[in-house]
């Protein structure tokens, strides 16, 4: 068993980063406005995001390179590209999850700070822990987080499925109105999380490799299978959840994901007592504290290897990332926070919308000719991940003409 956690690693890690604002908030949020209706809309984007998300691991597992690496085959305006793109992302997202990270272990642990400061706070450590241990104390952490998150997370669908009133519908329900189908839009979007992660995948999963000679194809797509089917089930848990605990309860919930996660925290203590809060509120805060440190690694590692391949790297250039990353999030926090609701939309709008040019170019990549065709995914997957992206392409074009 020792033996088999050690091999695992970056299967969890993409759990780490999957499973945040999209399944705390989100997923919870859905609970509480529509009980169980939308668990279509959850397995649905899971099953369709499946093999994008796949690729990220296969593709390093087997030629030992990233998916940035393969996409510089494919074209060489595609790195700078995507170089633009992270950077017109990763400050607001690391900002988004760092503060609803920051309210939550305000509330569990009682000390009265100012969220930009216990944000900073959060902030250090995390770049702490990567800068001095790197991938290795990463990839060690992150099981235990989630491996804890796993657990607490269970105990509390436990508590609120034998003591709440509600009783669970299984109606499906589609909403209707701009408010509603934007909201929808939203949840999907990043269920089980934005595409550009399989990018992160297809790094965390090289570093494995290098850190691990014997590493071997069957236990990197076993660790990846073991990480996306447990973002499905924490998802299913906070859909539970919101439907046990908050679905007619009568609340109305702020749109603000820092105060909707104490509010869900407040609410589920009312309901279930403090002892049932305590586990809520350790799942809560290991779900963000795995998404803060792992977006806070993955983007300078992607801006660290997109520069390598524009030939304007060096060894720093990973710390140097982290640093600027950190600057970014905390001058955002103290000067641009009234502007947090245009950057966050503004973020979501370009991951809905590269979603399926991530899912083409994992697919281009995958089945180029450079790869052997033993070694390619079978006729099943590769109809699949050809579905896949149609379903993104229509989800994409049906948000453009919501907005």
């Amino acid at each position: 068993m020792l033996q088999l956690l050690k091999k695992l690693g970056p299967g969890l890690i993409f759990a780490g980063a999957a499973i945040g604002v999209s399944h705390l908030v989100q997923a919870t949020k859905a609970g509480a406005s529509y009980g169980l209706g939308l668990l279509w809309a959850m397995l649905l984007v899971t099953l369709f995001k499946y093999p994008s998300f796949l690729f990220g691991a296969k593709y390093p597992a087997i030629t030992k390179q990233n998916l940035l690496q393969g996409y510089h085959k494919l074209g060489k305006w595609i790195i700078p590209l995507y170089s633009l793109l992270n950077l017109a992302t990763m400050f607001t997202i690391q900002t988004c999850v760092t503060i609803v990270t920051a309210s939550i272990a305000s509330g569990i642990l009682g000390i009265q700070l100012d969220l930009k400061i216990w944000s900073i706070i959060i902030i250090i450590i995390s770049a702490l822990i990567l800068c001095v241990g790197k991938f290795s104390v990463l990839d060690n952490l992150i099981k235990v987080v989630v491996i804890s998150l796993s657990i607490t997370t269970v105990i509390a669908v436990i508590f609120a499925f034998f003591k709440s009133d509600q009783s669970l519908n299984f109606q499906q329900s589609f909403p209707s109105g701009l408010t509603e189908i934007t909201f929808l839009i939203a949840f999907m979007g990043w269920m089980p999380g934005p595409l550009d992660i399989s990018i992160w995948q297809s790094l965390w999963t090289q570093e494995k490799i290098k850190n691990n000679k014997q590493l071997n194809k069957k236990t990197i797509l076993f660790d990846f299978n073991i990480g996306y089917i447990g973002t499905l089930i924490i998802g299913v848990c906070f859909l539970l959840m919101g439907a046990l605990i908050m679905f007619n309860s009568g609340t109305e919930f702020s749109p603000k994901g820092s105060v909707f996660a104490n509010q869900f925290l407040d609410l589920y203590g009312n309901t279930l007592g403090n002892f049932a809060r305590f586990f809520i509120g350790i799942a809560a805060l290991t779900c963000m504290f795995s998404t803060t440190i792992t977006t806070l690694d993955a983007s300078p590692r992607a801006m660290e290897e997109s520069l390598k391949l524009l030939n304007m790297g060096n060894k720093y250039n990973y710390i140097i990332w982290i640093i600027i990353l950190s600057l970014g999030t905390a001058y955002i926090l103290f000067f641009q926070i009234s502007e947090m609701g245009l950057l966050v939309k503004v973020a979501t709008v370009i991951s809905f919308l590269t979603a399926p040019i991530y899912a083409c170019l994992n697919h281009l990549v995958i089945f180029n000719k450079n790869i052997p065709k033993t070694e390619q995914p079978h006729k099943v997957l590769k109809t699949w991940s050809i579905l896949g992206i149609l379903f993104l392409l229509g989800f994409s074009v049906w948000y453009l003409t919501v907005i």
